[in-house]
């Protein structure tokens, strides 16, 4: 179950940095509203998976999900460039976030 709510925690926290975006700056309240909730849902996920999991690994791969997810929602929504170079050190991320995986028991 910790992977599955580690998971869920990288999720949404690539839904509150795209909150975040919609929100200008917390200037517009229901994208603010949606960034606070799900901020508060990653931590609280997060959390949840330490239990069971080491710091390092948990936060890595909460960060990597985050990271990946979010640059492509930004490629995606946002019109942000998708260039060689950004995808492969996507990729190099991914692989960090797998490699931890299968080094990590539980």
């Amino acid at each position: 179950m910790s992977w599955f709510y580690l998971l869920i925690a990288g999720l949404l926290e690539v839904a509150w940095a795209v909150g975040l975006k919609y929100s200008a700056g917390f200037t517009r309240l229901w994208p603010s509203a949606f960034t606070l909730v799900t901020m508060a849902g990653s931590v609280g996920m997060l959390g949840l998976a330490l239990r069971n999991l080491p710091l390092g690994t948990a936060y890595a791969i909460w960060t990597g999900i985050g990271t990946i997810g979010t640059a492509i929602a930004g490629m995606a929504l946002m019109g942000e460039p998708a260039g060689a170079l950004r995808l492969g050190s996507i990729g190099l991320i991914a692989l960090g976030i797998v490699g931890l995986k299968l080094v990590t028991p539980a």
